[in-house]
């Protein structure tokens, strides 16, 4: 398995478990984190830390990844079956999304939900 598979895998693992500070590490100081819910991106470790604090009061999401592939772009690509449901447990979305990710010395630079 290829570090990149394994740094990817990890962070769907520990965003499942909610374990916020051990996704952070895996992600560069300056990252760019696309914001789902009110569109655009937050930026840096406590853009991404506010942001999910926020959706995990109002959302249980879950993204278990299907596929990880390395485009011709360079980046590195996510299959994922998400789920979400509203803290009332209602399911809310049910689908195949991909998300795009950078990757710079080792840690995640990028995602993009495409």
């Amino acid at each position: 398995m290829t570090p990149e598979r394994e740094l990817l895998e990890g962070a769907y693992r520990d965003f499942n478990a909610r374990r916020l500070d051990s996704v952070l590490a895996l992600m560069h100081p300056d990252v760019v984190w696309p914001n789902g819910m009110e569109g655009g991106f937050v930026h840096g470790h406590e853009g991404v830390r506010d942001y999910w604090t926020r959706q995990w009061a109002v959302l249980d999401p879950r993204v278990e990844p299907v596929d990880i592939s390395h485009d011709e772009r360079g980046r590195w690509v996510v299959k994922v079956h998400q789920v979400v449901h509203d803290r009332e447990g209602k399911l809310l979305v049910d689908q195949f999304v991909r998300h795009a990710y950078q990757i710079r010395d080792s840690l995640i630079a990028r995602m993009d939900i495409e």
